[in-house]
């Protein structure tokens, strides 16, 4: 393991591309891998996530070509083409790439095999193999449903009505790539609008996706057994990613940054909203569309940002963002509350707890009551002075280290090779804005929890 530190810098300031977005990039590899003809992919985000994507389509019969940095070539095999996999498909640490590519392989009538790292053989599938199941797959997994695990696609698929428990664009994007082959029209009924990439994707290739109102609830149709055609595909850069210099940019005093390119679809934009709401000085100019999905240029100023209460509805625009953006809290003047952070729990970490722990060794207060967190801001900079422990999450790794370039004293993490799942070169990047992230010193610079929870008041919370 390789950490790094980062300490507090003068004013980041400057222009930069952030990579293109994960989410975006896994579909328009597997939307094109199953149409007919080439579709060609300017601006894929090439880290190890979506790069494990491309190479299990390849195990799967797709051709599939880097032809330059960020752009790829993939030759179709229409929809129902697939192979049978000669080897196992490992998705490395990636949830989106594992479970939607579950989905695709469940109406192909053979078998394939599922493993990832230990991060994500911790993290559950039942939620997609479930709704999978009623479609026809079987499937043989570890207890509690979890990978390593096969799918058993079936040769005759049956098209489903099915309502989410829960808001998961994961699940919801299994079920659609899985309805391509099934007869029929399939629906999801999801209970908070979740991002739609998958339904805009799909429509650019020729599919044909409605969304209707179900009682209150949204619901998605798509159409089996179309024949999708390859397009070209500009990948907008990831609101997710550029999170970090955004909020970095936001706290570091006399910080300017312009972040070009960046998708604000508006069921994923939900950070943007809350930052607003905190007084961030954020600017938006020159709105386009690139495949489908909005695009706009960001110009960020620092701010003194004030305390917010999030609803839980929300959190299906920003769940990815929730670590950012309690660091952000954590510089803010007053109390801030984000409700209903269940599925926090089985992101890549228990990303709840992680950024609880992470905050307190840091010298801020939270708390957890039940699926919400607490973030005590006093508008000022927390100390800092703690080495945390990322637990194999990229956006634990990186949020921390935003709030070190504006904390009292240096923040470490202990690994920062998870960082290369989604965001390559981001120390690179983040220095060249001016920001002060360096190989971490050895022994690092850190107290107990224990300590840290006694002396902000914490100690008394329980940690779930």
């Amino acid at each position: 393991m390789s950490g790094l530190r980062a300490r507090a810098s003068g004013a980041l300031s400057g222009q930069t591309r952030v990579p293109g977005d994960k989410s975006i990039s896994h579909r328009a590899l597997m939307t094109g891998a199953v149409a007919i003809g080439t579709t060609t992919i300017s601006g894929l985000l090439e880290g190890d996530d979506v790069r494990r994507t491309a190479a299990a389509l390849g195990v799967l019969g797709v051709v599939i070509e880097r032809r330059a940095p960020g752009e790829w070539r993939v030759e179709g095999v229409g929809v129902g083409g697939l192979g049978e996999p000669a080897a196992v498909l490992d998705m490395g640490n990636s949830g989106t790439g594992a479970r939607l590519l579950m989905g695709l392989v469940s109406t192909h009538p053979f078998v394939s095999h599922f493993t990832g790292d230990a991060s994500l053989a911790r993290r559950p599938m039942g939620r997609v193999t479930e709704p999978l199941q009623r479609m026809g797959a079987e499937f043989i997994t570890r207890t509690g449903g979890r990978l390593p695990l096969a799918v058993i696609g079936t040769d005759m698929p049956v098209p489903i009505v099915y309502r989410l428990p829960v808001a998961s664009a994961q699940v919801k994007s299994a079920i659609l790539y899985a309805a391509l082959n099934a007869p029929g029209e399939t629906t999801v009924i999801e209970p908070e609008p979740t991002r739609d990439h998958s339904e805009r994707m799909l429509r650019h290739f020729g599919a044909t996706v409605r969304v209707t109102d179900a009682e209150g609830a949204r619901a998605v149709t798509i159409g089996g057994q179309c024949e999708l055609v390859g397009k070209a595909v500009a990948i907008p850069a990831d609101i997710s990613s550029a999170a970090f210099p955004l909020v970095a940019a936001l706290l570091v005093e006399g910080s300017e940054i312009a972040l070009p390119g960046i998708g604000v679809n508006p069921l994923r934009a939900g950070l943007l909203e809350t930052l607003a709401e905190m007084g961030a000085d954020i600017a938006r100019a020159n709105a386009r569309e690139l495949a489908g999905e909005p695009v706009a240029d960001l110009r960020v100023r620092a701010s003194a940002l004030r305390a917010v209460d999030v609803p839980a509805a929300r959190a299906p625009r920003m769940i990815d963002e929730y670590p950012i953006l309690a660091v952000a809290a954590a510089f803010a003047r007053g109390t801030s509350r984000f409700r209903g952070l269940a599925e926090l729990r089985v992101k890549e970490s228990d990303r709840l707890g992680a950024v609880a722990r992470g905050l307190t060794q840091c010298g801020v207060k939270v708390e957890i009551d039940g699926d919400d967190l607490l973030v005590h801001g006093t508008g000022r900079p927390p100390r800092g002075g703690a080495r945390i422990a990322t637990e194999l999450d990229h956006r634990i790794a990186m949020a921390f280290l935003v709030l070190g370039l504006a904390s009292e004293q240096p923040v470490a993490i202990d690994d920062a090779q998870p960082i290369d799942t989604s965001f390559p070169g981001f120390g690179a990047l983040m220095g060249a804005l001016g920001a002060d992230i360096a190989p971490a010193d050895d022994p690092p610079m850190i107290e107990s929890i224990e300590s840290r929870a006694a002396e902000t008041g914490a100690g008394g919370q329980k940690w779930s």
